[in-house]
């Protein structure tokens, strides 16, 4: 099969030929249709994800949508034909999405939406399952609760904010003015951090209440910022990029709760991937149910075109999830 091979950090990937894999015990081989691109694929070639580091040579590429064309041992759940989308690869010693076909534990797998394309459904595995394991799994949301989401127009952002609608909540979101409209589609009130300090806007808002959730998937400053627009004693914050140094005063001082997301722990050390699974499985329902849809780049790359697909997505001249098609 034809594989992109990253065979030295910040160096071109290769297109080689090498063996196709073979479905193990609990894996199915998947052709591969489209893999999406994530920032982190970016850090990981550049040697600079201490958190995702992978085994050179290597073959990157963390979500896929694809057809199933062989199962392995065990497999009961897939059958050849079964058009499928998932978080597989591209990190530690698992190969990626960047080659034709894929060996991928069946746990990591769910079917995809029908009402998606399969560049669509490659798009969505991490920031789907991102957003799922930050609001439902970390932050409890319930019916009826106020989230804010921060850079609600990003990549788990804009799912996050259509999940936290779907699910019932009140939702408000960080963005650019050029965004305000975006969010107004999809049912959230748009605040522009750029103009509104933290606290006018939880008193303009919430009536300095502050909100039930808050979720920050920007990190920095913005997690700082999170801890002041808390609700006091019931609130809770739930960050994804949670790293760096930060104080914790302004929460206490509100009496609120934080917790982190680790996205990739299940496919870096195989404990809870069927989770995943279970997570995708739940979003394609509610994504044909037309309450979810993902923001796709409108240009279509090849695997010969993956060092532009890298570099637009570097440089931000995206206008959603940058994919490879593959088949």
């Amino acid at each position: 099969m034809k594989a992109l091979v990253l065979e030295n950090y910040n160096t071109p990937f290769e297109l080689k030929e090498i063996p196709t894999p073979v479905a193990g015990r609990g894996e199915v081989l998947v052709k591969v249709h489209a893999s999406g691109v994530n920032p982190l694929d970016l850090k990981i070639a550049a040697g600079q994800a201490g958190h995702a580091q992978t085994r050179l040579p290597a073959i990157l590429g963390i979500d896929l949508g694809g057809e199933i064309v062989a199962t392995g041992e065990g497999v009961t759940r897939f059958k050849a034909g079964d058009e499928v989308y998932g978080m597989t690869g591209g990190i530690a010693d698992i190969p990626g999405s960047l080659a034709e076909f894929a060996a991928v534990d069946a746990d990591l797998l769910a079917i995809m939406p029908k009402s998606l394309s399969m560049r669509e459904a490659a798009a969505l595995p991490l920031i789907v399952i991102t957003a799922w394991e930050a609001i439902i799994d970390q932050a409890g949301l319930q019916p009826g609760a106020t989230i804010l989401v921060h850079g609600g127009a990003g990549g788990v952002g804009h799912i996050a904010v259509q999940l936290a609608k779907a699910k019932g909540a009140n939702v408000f979101a960080t963005v650019s003015p050029e965004n305000a409209a975006l969010m107004v589609q999809y049912g959230a009130t748009p605040i522009d951090y750029k103009n509104l300090p933290v606290e006018e806007y939880v008193r303009l808002h919430t009536k300095d209440e502050g909100f039930d959730i808050v979720l920050d998937t920007v990190g920095g400053p913005v997690l700082d910022a999170s801890f002041r627009a808390v609700k006091r004693y019931t609130g809770h914050v739930v960050s994804i990029l949670g790293w760096g140094t930060h104080s914790l005063a302004p929460l206490s001082f509100r009496s609120g709760t934080y917790s982190g997301v680790f996205t990739l722990y299940p496919l870096i050390s195989g404990q809870g991937r069927a989770h995943h699974g279970e997570i995708l499985a739940a979003a394609a329902a509610l994504i044909d149910e037309g309450r979810i849809t993902p923001r796709v780049h409108d240009h279509t790359y090849t695997l010969a075109q993956v060092a532009d697909a890298y570099q637009h997505l570097q440089q931000g001249k995206t206008n959603g999830k940058v994919v490879v098609s593959i088949a």
